[in-house]
């Protein structure tokens, strides 16, 4: 699967973010914890979730349980 066809794809699972402090990237804007993302792709480090803005992001997974 192509990352074009992320936002269509049928969810992996859902992960819960239990912070958005980062101490490199900003992602207060697109993060919320507590709320609950459904995971489209996933790698060993990182997460593609779809965030606030409606968009797939990924993100580190140390931002979620």
């Amino acid at each position: 699967m192509t990352f074009t066809e992320w936002t269509t794809a049928p969810t992996i699972r859902r992960v819960v973010c239990k912070h958005a402090d980062a101490e490199k990237y900003v992602v207060t804007n697109v993060l919320t914890p507590g709320k609950e993302y459904e995971v489209k792709n996933e790698t060993d480090e990182f997460v593609f979730i779809v965030d606030n803005t409606g968009k797939v992001g990924g993100y580190y997974k140390t931002y979620f349980e």
